[in-house]
């Protein structure tokens, strides 16, 4: 009985031992790769900003990129802090584990010690053999055999207990000394992330200052975006606009066609009813189909598009490979020049083919002062890729998930703007994959 608690309680130490070691494993691991993205963004931006400093002139999109890496580099720290964290807990579980274990060990030890000197105590043979002839029945005498059988082979169990305690105490101690060095070169990751953070700002601070010095050019410049901006959100929302109508004056005639398909049926299989006693049916109208539907795009496709949209968020390609130079909605660049983005302006080298980033058919194609711009509708939500210099879709065409649909123009940048139904806009890199 003393054997089977003795081997059910190790057993239970090495399952709570593995299930530790394993779930900061896993943590460790995902914020790893987190870190691995974080890094490959501070590269991208990094590239970036070499192509700006190709101009010789900062600009508010070098500015922007300079305050993106500041965040990202924040973010980097924060990820090797959450890292020294979990390391630091595995630290803390494994030495209330080798605690255990000792104690394990140090009981086991003491308990093959006593069986040891009682073992010897009555090592004699005689002792033995005194102890089996003197059973009061062959049964009795073959019990005492099997009684001495069990504890020989119970002191042989609590012996290799003690070495399998010793092994697994081993294999800790070593383990936490490797997690030692691991915490080491993370606070030494940490220590040079601090150093390229201060850096950094040093680096964004002279832009500022200079940038300051420019700010009749940048007011001017920032006031040119905005008016493009104003244009371009104008022409979404009159899409927009058009589509709804177009969805709603459909629907209103599905509905006019049913109820008078209705009628038709009422009256061919009327047969005791007099005419006089039909109650009228008032006929659908724009307005009741308003009234009565919290989504004007209510076909299947359109509701089966918008579901599937909705279940891709985070996970969306995006339109084209380069930076994020200036983020969706309100930010003050320098003092006094601030510009709310209705999308995000996204830096690339000019001619970059931009890809539809979700299935959809063509709303719309226009101009918004020199460039141009597609909208794609996706069941009750829109894309809109302006900037463009050449366009390779035609209104109407069903695109597919990273169909080509043009090309960037000599600006360099590509706006790209995510709407709904009612013209609401949303963060496009909470939608687009990370």
């Amino acid at each position: 009985m003393l054997k089977k608690i003795l081997t059910g309680t190790l057993l239970l130490l090495v399952v709570a031992v593995r299930l530790t070691a394993q779930t900061p494993v896993q943590n460790r691991a995902d914020l790893e790769k987190e870190r691995a993205s974080i890094q490959k963004e501070i590269e991208d931006v990094k590239r970036s900003l070499e192509e700006t400093h190709k101009n010789k002139r900062e600009t508010l999109g070098q500015l922007n990129l300079l305050q993106r890496r500041l965040k990202l580099r924040e973010s980097a720290i924060r990820n090797i802090n959450a890292q020294i964290d979990v390391i630091q807990g595995d630290m803390n579980s494994s030495w209330r584990d080798i605690t255990k274990l000792r104690s394990e060990l140090d009981t086991l030890r003491i308990q093959y010690a006593q069986s040891i000197v009682f073992a010897y105590k009555n090592r004699s043979n005689y002792d033995f053999l005194n102890f089996i002839f003197s059973s009061t029945s062959f049964n009795d005498a073959i019990r005492r055999i099997q009684y001495l059988k069990s504890y020989r082979a119970y002191r042989e169990e609590r012996a290799e207990n003690i070495r399998r305690t010793q092994d697994m105490l081993k294999a800790k101690i070593d383990g936490l000394k490797l997690t030692r060095v691991e915490k080491d070169e993370a606070l030494k990751k940490q220590d040079k992330e601090r150093s390229l953070l201060e850096v950094e700002k040093k680096e964004k601070d002279a832009v500022v200052n200079q940038l300051q010095s420019q700010e009749k050019e940048l007011r001017k410049e920032m006031a040119a975006k905005q008016k493009q901006d104003l244009r371009l959100g104008g022409a979404i929302t009159a899409a927009i606009k058009r589509a709804r109508d177009l969805a709603i004056k459909e629907a209103a005639k599905k509905t006019a066609d049913a109820k008078a398909a209705e009628r038709a049926a009422a009256s061919t299989a009327k047969t005791t009813r007099p005419a006089a006693s039909e109650e009228p049916v008032a006929p659908a109208t724009l307005n009741t189909v308003k009234a009565y539907n919290k989504t004007v795009f209510t076909s299947d496709e359109d509701l089966h598009l918008s579901g599937n949209f909705e279940k891709h968020k985070h996970e969306l390609p995006w339109p084209v490979s380069g930076t994020v130079s200036m983020a969706f909605g309100p930010h003050e660049y320098i003092k006094g020049i601030k510009h709310n983005n209705q999308g995000v302006t996204i830096d690339c080298s000019a001619g970059t083919s931009v890809k539809a980033v979700f299935d959809g058919e063509v709303q719309s194609i226009f101009s918004v002062g020199d460039v141009q711009a597609v909208m794609i509708r996706h069941g009750k939500y829109f894309t809109t890729y302006s900037n463009l210099s050449t366009v390779s879709v035609t209104k109407g065409q069903q695109v597919k998930t990273s169909q080509i649909i043009g090309r960037v123009g000599d600006e360099a940048q590509l706006e790209f703007i995510l709407s709904d139904e009612k013209s609401k806009v949303y963060d496009p890199e909470l939608w687009l994959r990370r």
